[in-house]
């Protein structure tokens, strides 16, 4: 029996404001580049699976500003890769400065799915908590969002040591919600940081694949909204 579920943060409950695709599509026009769309947003989807993928290993934060430069540079080169656009060398590296420039400060807005659900799964008997890399202080951000009915807690990577998909950050949660590993799921859109990293300490995973990326993704529950979790439950 389900007593507790996690959620991770990122592509699962909430997104940037404005969205990712919306800002590279502007910083690449201002460039002199014009780029479809969907190739845009693709792109951005592969460089995250990248991105995490190799963050498992060794978290960002960890490497050095070259192996980190490298890590985000990952993102205009996928954009302009699934586009099909051969480009100078050095207009990736333009293209991401002008995009950390957009993204300082950033907001977030949760997916249209998130309260609805929250609301219908919500009940004395279940234990609803947010895991997330981010280091940042999470209350105000659920507070403004209107998260916070739903949440009974909030488990960071600053305050359990270490990120996921490693141990400690599921095990907090765990300890929080007061349940065994067997009685909790954990719901997240990245299959090394979320599945991988639960299935480890023995919580049940389930894969939110919102725009179809991972269809060969078979060995867990695959949803593409939020309203799909319950049936899990």
């Amino acid at each position: 029996m389900i007593r507790a579920v996690f959620f991770d943060w990122f592509h699962t409950l909430a997104d940037i404001e404005p969205p990712r695709h919306q800002v590279y599509l502007q910083v690449f026009r201002e460039l002199g580049v014009e780029l479809p769309e969907e190739k845009v947003r693709r792109g951005i989807l592969l460089a995250d699976q990248y991105f995490f993928e190799e963050s498992a290993k060794l978290p960002a934060a960890e490497r050095s500003p070259e192996e980190q430069l490298r890590l985000y540079l990952a993102y205009p080169r996928a954009i302009l890769s699934e586009a099909g656009v051969k480009a100078p060398q050095d207009l990736a590296t333009r293209a991401l400065m002008r995009a950390r420039e957009q993204f300082k400060g950033m907001n977030f807005a949760l997916f249209d799915d998130v309260l609805p659900t929250l609301e219908k799964i919500k009940h004395p008997g279940l234990t609803l908590g947010l895991l997330t890399n981010l280091d940042s202080d999470m209350a105000p951000i659920c507070r403004k969002l209107g998260l916070e009915p739903y949440l009974d807690f909030v488990v960071t990577a600053r305050e359990a040591g270490a990120d996921k998909p490693k141990p400690p950050i599921f095990l907090a949660a765990l300890a929080r919600a007061g349940v065994s590993a067997n009685e909790a799921a954990h719901v997240g859109d990245q299959y090394q940081m979320d599945v991988v990293g639960a299935r480890g300490v023995g919580i049940s995973p389930v894969l939110i694949d919102r725009y179809d990326m991972s269809p060969e993704v078979t060995d867990c529950p695959r949803i593409h909204r939020l309203t799909e979790l319950p049936r899990y439950l």
